[in-house]
């Protein structure tokens, strides 16, 4: 597990990720804080922990998870969030699958042994849609595109040169995965209930942020 960096966006997270990074402790992986400057209270939770702090330079989910991967420096990364909503149980299965030959694996709520504490029924059905229309247009074959427990090629991502900075990065990332023709799996997994704080998410305009970011790369291919 030493060549994995787990790459973790946490704004306004000083109440989970320290309990996040605690139950990370005994993994050998190394981690990345991705965090605004001005967020001096997650900052002050984490000094005392072993990972790297790097501060976000431009807004957005997609910016964080961009910066953050392009300072890994191992072979493999791993988006987790900081919000305690992603059990590391799963990290090692990740990787044993990732050596096998594959360039990404995302996990998926909607499998078999999969599942969700933290999913509402709106963003259930935006979730099931937005799969639908990903894996017609992109022949994905994916469950659950819009989850972002994935672990994938450090090399390979950067490849990508994926563009967006908001939550659109969650398709954009298997779809260019698709275009460049990289091997890209599953497996399932169990999202728990984040353990503090609000979600980052806003279903109606990061919705239709990210169904104008799937029709740009359907006509555009890029």
């Amino acid at each position: 597990m030493r060549d994995v960096t787990l790459v973790i966006p946490a704004k306004f997270e000083s109440e989970s990720l320290p309990k996040v990074l605690n139950e990370l402790k005994k993994i050998p992986v190394k981690k990345i804080v991705v965090m605004p400057k001005y967020d001096i209270l997650t900052l002050n939770s984490v000094k005392k922990y072993n990972c790297k702090i790097v501060f976000q330079k431009k807004n957005g989910y997609g910016s964080a998870l961009l910066q953050g991967i392009f300072s890994v420096k191992t072979k493999y990364f791993c988006i987790f969030n900081a919000d305690g909503a992603f059990d590391p149980k799963y990290l090692k299965k990740m990787r044993s699958i990732i050596i096998k030959g594959n360039h990404f694996v995302f996990n998926t709520r909607y499998e078999k042994n999969g599942g969700s504490d933290d999913d509402t029924i709106l963003t259930y059905i935006g979730n099931k849609i937005f799969t639908l229309i990903c894996n017609v247009l992109f022949q994905l074959n994916i469950s659950d595109v819009l989850f972002t427990y994935v672990m994938g090629s450090t090399k390979a991502f950067k490849n990508l040169k994926l563009k967006s900075r908001d939550f659109s990065f969650c398709v954009e990332l298997p779809i260019k995965a698709k275009f460049m023709q990289y091997r890209i799996t599953s497996m399932p997994s169990y999202e728990r209930a984040r353990i503090a704080g609000e979600k980052k998410v806003n279903e109606f305009k990061d919705g239709f942020l990210i169904l104008i970011s799937i029709i740009r790369l359907f006509i555009f291919k890029k």
